[in-house]
């Protein structure tokens, strides 16, 4: 009917006419209401309202997320007294000896750690308590065996580069009490007998530039303090312990190769590999071979680390490599990989000493390797024990690939890929059909209101509405728009400042979380504005069900096809998805009847006269486009409908039925404002119950994963790898760490998204104008000079990412007003800029600082066309005729590494006079030929003599110079950096260069010192013309 006003009344009058439906109706809403649930006015501090949501959401995120940083920022602390067969002191003095100068293999202080260490090795041994205290202790004194390995020495070849290496390691053997009391590595070809033993590693070498403190100082004391532990009365090992001290890791991991010609590798079945790619902090498992072995890890006080990084190492992701690829790759032992991961920017520097770490480092991976050592030493199991193979690898046998990942850095989760890959399987079929049952039962009983939009009744034929499938479609905006924008400033940084997560990783997480959650919070706030509806916690939770089991299935696929154990996680978060959006679905049974709820409208939409039908009838037609969206072509005053908070126009709302929908909605205090006027029987506590199913399972695992990624890959980019990588991976794990709180967010009061709005804004200005390095957090440039002997032209570089490479190179007093001379080069698989510039000769060689020269023998094959100096001295003959070998005899002053370099791929294959039989484990050659030999000595001014095959030669597609003869150049290398002085081109650069800015080695050495040489091919007889 129509008021004198001109609007139109619907007919609610049939409320006024029917006081007895009225009394009745409220006592049926009383009823199907009576569940012990307090109305909105009584201020429930569970209920699902802003307030409750917006407080106990953001205490439980903050409850988990700020220990999780805690204990991701800060090291446990070393006890006060030191344990039963342990000096801490002691420990930390060793360190402090170990880093007084720089120790690369090449160089003199090397040799001064060695002898140190033989010394402080003997006091160990000689200290050790008598056989009296170990018949107290009813254990019997173990033997000790210190092996000084001035033997072993390795040629092998890998790809386009062959290398001899002589090796200096230091192996500690202390025998176990079941192992067999012959010194059978006394008999040569012997084998060991009985179970297989452990082996403990670190390297004492250092780089050139970088004291080696924790790469690998703390793993060499650990080392030192694991053999005075196992001579403790109390800890005599079951299984022998081998501790082997190696050197040369530092390069192309030759002292591992090395350990793999003594007769003790072949008696380790296990290993812990103790290493360092940062300076300080907690040591990390990065790798490990099987569950078996893993499980000797659990036992740590403080376990650290996730198989996601043993899956970086597997897929390429990390480029650089331990010893644990010569160990479990070519000798075939099982073990671990524990080092040190942060800070990357003191990596390889100056800033690699005692000075930057800590006692309670220190003893982080010392007690992990105490523990971990015990358990593998006591096994008595036959688990690491197999039969004989032919491959040359140790009889360790076989284990089965792991999942392991720590809780809190105290505890340790570890068990079967194949466990895993079970319960996938398992709940990727579980947990749908559950979901698809519980929905048929719905049904069954008349309450699934989900994607329902109408009901019929029967009462007046008419189509009553549900409005169940009310906020369905708002997901996929939801959590694509606030990723979107968050992967848009992934690129943003990258494009305008990409290196400020260099420096300040945690800015960037702030600025992707701060931007993620306000954006969910306002498109959440505007589509609950425009359409409200009580089903957007089911439908929501029904999406992010959906969205992870596609997920996990893909991360199965990854498990059973490759190996890959790095998506556990998101096992775990689909588990909690599921569950609740299962309560949400259990949550419907509160429900009313749908033909119960109809009837109870329709019979409110009986009118008591003829007008009142009249009137009922014509807003009938009005009804069919109710549920119609709004769009931007949809009329602001279409239908003359009166705007609400809870929609901008309320398309169709207040027609008949919803009209009185809605007074019903107004009459019952259980009703969300503007909600469905059935949603007033739901829990309302039922949403604690899925954010704490949920979110903290979610947090434990995804946020130390997210610090640990961030920590090891935010300061790579300085390498040349792309930062990109970096600022997507943190989009992403945003995305997934707070996607949890999309079923609740649109309950949010504005106060936190608005402050985060701000925090957004701070840091997006911060980490796009921010300088990305400081003091603490250097950019590295990667040093090396190079002399052409020849002509006495000496070339210093500096290599890193642009534009401070050259900024820093021509900012050098004695680089300033040369010529710019800058190029592009692949380091790795990475581009990064290179800046060289005239520089100083060095005085690495004593009395030879001037450029003598000297002439060459009439009779050689070389054609030396310049004089050269005395820093090298080689000879070339050919001492088979007829054939493609030719000898060439190569020596440099005050080194140990000089190279052969080739212009093509020349080299069939080469031998060194003196070496062992190769070994076939370590041949691994490129079909077209070798272009260089490494040369390693461990004795100084050494004279190399190698025979070299140029059958290669014969391929035009290697020899595209000249074929009528072959040209290379004879280089030596030098490394010792412990005197200012020695390299007045790196001294400047020390001294010059911003206080932002780390000088590491680009190379083997710091010096390249080389001279040319030229083969003419008719003097070979056996390369065809």
């Amino acid at each position: 009917m129509h008021r004198n006003d001109g609007t139109t009344s619907y007919p609610r009058i049939c409320l006024q006419f029917d006081s007895n439906f009225n009394l009745h109706s409220a006592h049926s809403l009383s009823a199907w209401t009576a569940h012990g649930m307090a109305t909105y006015k009584a201020k429930n501090p569970l209920a699902f309202t802003p307030w409750p949501v917006t407080i106990i959401t953001t205490a439980v995120y903050l409850a988990l997320v700020i220990p999780l940083l805690v204990i991701h920022l800060n090291v446990p602390s070393a006890p006060q007294t030191s344990p039963n067969g342990l000096n801490l002191t002691e420990a930390w003095q060793d360190l402090q000896s170990l880093t007084k100068g720089f120790h690369p293999y090449n160089s003199h202080q090397n040799d001064e750690v060695r002898s140190w260490l033989l010394e402080r090795i003997d006091a160990i041994k000689q200290s050790a308590p008598s056989t009296e205290e170990y018949r107290n202790a009813k254990e019997e004194k173990p033997d000790v065996f210190v092996f000084d390995d001035l033997v072993s020495n390795l040629t092998f070849i890998d790809k386009s580069v062959g290398v001899y290496f002589e090796g200096t390691n230091i192996l500690v053997y202390i025998r176990g009490y079941e192992d067999n009391k012959q010194n059978w590595w006394e008999t040569p070809g012997r084998m060991p007998i009985g179970k297989g033993g452990v082996l403990v590693n670190a390297h004492y070498d250092s780089v050139s530039t970088g004291y080696g403190a924790t790469d690998d100082g703390v793993g060499v004391v650990t080392c030192l303090q694991l053999v005075k532990y196992f001579l403790t009365p109390g800890h005599a090992p079951r299984r022998g312990l081998v501790v082997l001290f190696n050197n040369g890791e530092e390069d192309y991991l030759n002292g591992a190769r090395a350990y793999s010609q003594h007769p003790m590798a072949r008696f380790a079945h296990t290993f812990l590999n103790l290493e360092g790619a940062g300076a300080g902090g907690r040591a990390t498992l990065f790798r490990s071979s099987d569950t078996e072995v893993t499980q000797a890890y659990a036992k740590s006080q403080h376990p650290f680390g996730s198989v996601l990084s043993a899956n970086g190492f597997e897929k390429g992701f990390v480029s650089s490599q331990t010893d644990y690829v010569i160990l479990d790759g070519i000798l075939g032992l099982r073990g671990l990989d524990v080092a040190f991961f942060e800070p990357r920017a003191r990596y390889h520097t100056d800033q690699d000493d005692a000075r930057h770490t800590n006692i309670d480092s220190l003893w982080h991976m010392l007690s992990t390797a105490v523990a971990t050592t015990e358990e593998l030493v006591s096994d008595n199991t036959d688990r690491f024990d197999g039969h004989l193979r032919d491959d040359g690898t140790v009889p360790s046998g076989s284990g089965t690939r792991a999942v392991w990942f720590d809780l809190f850095g105290s505890a340790f989760a570890v068990f079967r890929l194949h466990t895993l890959f079970a319960l996938s399987v398992t709940l990727l079929i579980v947990a749908p059909l559950t979901l698809l049952v519980t929905s048929v039962i719905l049904s069954k009983a008349d309450k699934m209101y989900l994607f329902r939009s109408w009901a019929y009744s029967e009462i007046n034929d008419d189509n009553i509405p549900l409005r169940g499938l009310r906020g369905f479609f708002r997901f996929p905006f939801l959590i694509s728009i606030p990723t979107a924008v968050a992967i848009g400033l992934a690129y943003l940084v990258t494009k305008v400042n990409p290196f400020i997560a260099h420096s300040s990783s945690y800015a960037v997480w702030s600025m992707m979380i701060s931007a993620w959650v306000f954006l969910a919070w306002f498109v959440s706030r505007v589509a609950d504005f425009a359409r409200p509806s009580a089903f957007h916690r089911v439908y929501t939770w029904t999406w992010i069900f959906v969205l992870t089991w596609s997920l996990v299935v893909v991360g199965t696929v990854y498990e059973n096809e490759e190996g890959l154990a790095g998506g556990y996680f998101m096992f775990f978060y689909f588990a909690g998805t599921f569950l609740a959006t299962w309560i949400s679905y259990l949550e419907l049974f509160s429900l009313p009847t749908k033909s119960e709820y109809v009837a109870r409208l329709a019979e409110s939409r009986r009118p008591s006269t003829q007008g009142s039908r009249l009137a009922a009838s014509s807003d009938e037609h009005q009804d069919d486009d109710a549920e119609e969206d709004p769009t931007e072509s949809t009329s602001l005053l279409h239908g003359r409908h009166r705007p609400t908070f809870a929609n901008y126009v309320r398309v169709g709302v207040d027609r008949a039925s919803h009209e009185l929908d809605d007074e019903e909605e107004e009459k019952d205090p259980n009703v969300y404002p503007h909600e469905q006027g059935w949603s007033g029987v739901l829990p309302r506590w039922t949403w604690l119950l899925q954010l704490l199913i949920s979110a903290p399972v979610i947090l434990m695992l995804i946020v130390p994963l997210a610090l640990l990624v961030t920590s090891a890959l935010s300061q790579t980019g300085q390498d040349g790898s792309p930062q990109l990588i970096v600022y997507l991976f943190i989009a992403s794990l945003t995305a997934l760490l707070f996607a949890p709180i999309l079923p609740f967010i649109h309950r949010y009061t504005y106060h936190i998204p608005i402050f985060l709005l701000f925090v957004f804004i701070g840091t997006m200005i911060y980490n796009l104008v921010a300088f990305p390095f400081a003091d603490s957090n250097r950019l590295k440039l990667f040093f090396l000079q190079e002399v052409d002997l020849d002509n006495g032209i000496s070339t210093a570089s500096l290599t890193g990412m642009p534009p401070f490479a050259k900024d820093v190179t021509y900012g050098l007093p004695s680089a300033a007003g040369q010529k710019e001379n800058c190029d592009w080069i692949f380091r790795g698989k990475n581009q990064v800029q290179r800046c060289s510039w005239s520089a100083p000769v060095p005085h690495v060689v004593p009395g030879a600082d001037s450029l003598s020269v000297s002439n060459e023998d009439a009779n050689s094959l070389l054609e030396a066309s310049k004089l050269s100096p005395d820093w090298i001295s080689f000879s070339i003959s050919h001492p088979q005729p007829d054939t493609s070998s030719v000898r060439f005899e190569v020596s440099g002053q005050n080194t140990r590494n000089c190279r052969i370099n080739m212009d093509g791929n020349y080299i069939g294959n080469f031998s060194v006079i003196g070496s062992s039989a190769p070994d076939h484990r370590f041949l691994n050659p490129s079909p077209d030929g070798l272009n260089r030999i490494q040369l390693w000595s461990r004795t100084w001014d050494n004279k190399w003599t190698v025979d070299v095959d140029f059958s290669k030669h014969d391929s035009s597609e290697t020899n595209e110079v000249d074929e009528s003869s072959i040209t290379g150049r004879i280089t030596c290398l030098w490394s010792d950096n412990n005197q200012i002085g020695l390299i007045p081109a790196l001294d400047e650069v020390r001294q010059f260069s911003p206080a932002w800015v780390a000088v590491t080695k680009f190379s083997d050495g710091l010096i390249e010192g080389s001279r040319a040489f030229e083969i003419k091919r008719s003097s070979l007889g056996g390369l065809r013309s």
